[in-house]
């Protein structure tokens, strides 16, 4: 409908709406720039390739975050090599073979009532469970787990809708060529859900590297370098954001701080647009 067949009052309501939702727009990205600059601005500076490739040391004077990167890169690997299959699994059950329709909306309210749960609860849960009843003690092994927990409902809701936006024309004419039923969920469905998954997998990257208060109660907070795979996830260690918390926080390194920030920032920014390409790749494929 053009502007010239309306009243002079809704003309003028469409207008105010219109620049409200421009306003709002380049509000927000102009927060988004404002902040990101501003943490780059402060912290890209005070980065250097001493702090990158060496661990603290007080007699030194040196404040090095190898150790932290090193254990943030083992929490996202650990954590999508097992929440990713569990995610993915328990989506293509409730969407593709669950019969009861009540057990898939009592589940499907469960995870969305468990996205909701603060994560320091989930610290606590983790750390009476896998430190103390397991007897794992505060490891990166431990942080893992009860990432696993926190982000598996993000994993199993996003990828469900995604599966579900896949028209039932393509499952109904995969059967009807003489697919079976997996055949044609790896062949037709998940390559026209891996946009949802990759959103999945991008938010759960996000909450790994964002997330502090659950790993300060089970991996620790320890800076140490360590000489093998089985040591480092059975030894207590902090992640990135844990040594940007006791950097600013407990020793009042505020320009550390914001450089720790900045390579959190490059490091999530390098993640996402890994998984984006790696989705491209494999729904082209």
């Amino acid at each position: 409908m053009e502007m010239k067949h309306l009243s002079p009052r809704r003309v003028l309501y469409d207008r105010v709406l219109r620049f409200l939702l421009y306003f709002s727009a380049l509000l927000t990205c102009t927060m988004l720039v404002v902040l990101i600059g501003y943490i780059f601005y402060r912290g890209l500076p005070e980065v250097s390739w001493e702090m990158l490739t060496t661990e603290p040391s007080v007699l030194r004077d040196v404040i090095g975050i190898l150790p932290n990167l090193i254990n943030t890169l083992a929490l996202i690997v650990g954590t999508l090599l097992i929440v990713l299959p569990l995610g993915v699994g328990a989506a293509i059950y409730l969407t593709e073979y669950a019969r009861s329709r009540r057990v898939v909306e009592l589940i499907e309210f469960a995870t969305e009532t468990l996205t909701g749960i603060p994560s320091i609860l989930y610290g606590l849960v983790g750390m009476l469970f896998f430190v103390q009843f397991l007897g794992w003690g505060g490891s990166i092994r431990a942080g893992i787990f009860t990432l696993v927990i926190m982000i598996l409902p993000t994993i199993v809701r996003t990828t469900q809708e995604s599966l579900k936006t896949v028209p039932q024309a393509y499952r109904e004419a995969a059967l009807g060529l003489g697919s079976g039923k997996w055949h044609m969920i790896r062949t037709v469905v998940l390559p026209s859900s891996v946009d949802g998954i990759v959103t999945g997998c991008i938010l759960s990257i996000g909450r790994i590297v964002g997330e502090s208060a659950a790993l300060l109660y089970t991996a620790g907070s320890a800076s140490v370098l360590v000489g093998s795979l089985r040591k480092l996830l059975t030894t207590s260690g902090g992640s990135l954001t844990v040594a940007l918390y006791m950097y600013t926080m407990e020793r009042g390194k505020i320009a550390t701080g914001f450089a720790i920030a900045s390579i959190l920032m490059i490091l999530t920014l390098v993640i996402n647009l890994s998984a984006k390409w790696l989705g491209g790749k494999l729904k082209r494929k």
